[in-house]
């Protein structure tokens, strides 16, 4: 359907925290398209020599690949003024969308940004939401997604086997709330924890994305904890995070505070389990633990529901389909 469909895909590429740029041009190609990239940051030595800025370059890179379809990964790449010369001067005839990864606290930034796209795909319903009072149909729902060949169930030794595993950037909740868990054989990975009270559980920084999924891989329960300013996170923000779906797609047994997108992806104590409070936490964590059977089955049926709906090939059709549809 979108064979030999030219698509630019402009974002961070790295195999630590922007991994999921790789996946979604996996995913790109695999649907048939023939995909170029533009990292903004990334600067080879004839850029350096010439000295171009990032607008010229970006201005060379769409004319090598004369796109149909601009993708740009993230409300911070490009600015307003640079989307809007451009697409004036250098492609007027090609379709621009955003998918930014960002949630509602990113709403001022993306409301400012969205004039200048055909569509803005975003993470949460409450940004789809508070974005189409100002655009309208122009914004839709596009959560995040898992690549099966990448998050993947793997035999972990080592380091990578663990009870109890959370891996992500350490911050007061997320400390306050793994203290709990500190019984049961904790492991945690990423940045920051060997400033807290939890130092000595500490495994590693998780420089490479593959030893994020190995971390996940050999744990008996993977905790999820969004990043949240706000003691509630369902209040703070809508949207599920990128691990939601990874770890569904690892098959590990996912254990996980609320959000109000999440009921919509998954079914809890089916496919992961739900808490709101430490304490409920802790329970949860404490029955997985004892009941190999119940944790494995609810762990297989993640990974299931994930394959069969959340992988980057759904989300990538949905973003062409509704980008450029049927050409």
């Amino acid at each position: 359907m979108f064979q030999g469909t030219r698509v630019l895909l402009i974002g961070r590429f790295d195999d630590t925290f922007n991994a999921h740029s790789a996946l979604k041009r996996r995913a790109l190609e695999r649907l048939g398209c023939e995909v170029s990239t533009f990292d903004p940051a990334a600067l080879g030595l004839l850029d350096k020599i010439r000295r171009l800025d990032p607008t010229a370059r970006l201005i060379r890179a769409l004319g090598q690949a004369a796109p149909d379809l601009v993708v740009v990964l993230g409300s911070e790449e490009l600015t307003t003024e640079q989307v809007r010369m451009i697409r004036r001067d250098v492609s007027p005839g090609t379709t621009w969308v955003n998918w930014s990864p960002g949630d509602i606290r990113s709403l001022g930034l993306l409301r400012a940004v969205a004039v200048g796209y055909d569509r803005m795909f975003v993470t949460g319903t409450d940004l789809e939401a508070a974005l189409r009072r100002d655009i309208g149909e122009k914004a839709v729902y596009l959560p995040h997604a898992c690549d099966p060949s990448f998050h993947r169930p793997m035999r972990a030794r080592g380091e990578f086997r663990a009870n109890v595993v959370f891996a992500g950037e350490a911050t007061p909740r997320r400390e306050q709330l793994l203290a709990v868990l500190a019984e049961f054989g904790l492991a945690l990975w990423g940045p920051g924890w060997r400033k807290t009270s939890l130092r000595d559980y500490c495994r590693g920084e998780l420089p490479q994305a593959e030893d994020y999924v190995r971390a996940y891989a050999g744990a008996s329960v993977g905790i999820n904890i969004h990043h949240s300013i706000d003691p509630e996170p369902a209040r703070d923000s809508w949207a599920c995070n990128p691990r939601v779906f990874e770890l569904a797609g690892i098959g590990a047994a996912q254990v996980v505070d609320l959000r109000m997108d999440l009921p919509r992806h998954f079914d809890d104590n089916a496919e992961l389990l739900v808490f709101h409070s430490a304490e409920e936490l802790k329970g949860l964590v404490k029955r997985a633990l004892q009941d190999n059977a119940y944790r494995e089955r609810f762990a297989a049926a993640g990974r299931q529901r994930a394959l069969r709906e959340h992988t980057y090939m759904h989300r990538i059709r949905e973003l062409l389909q509704r980008s450029i549809g049927g050409r």
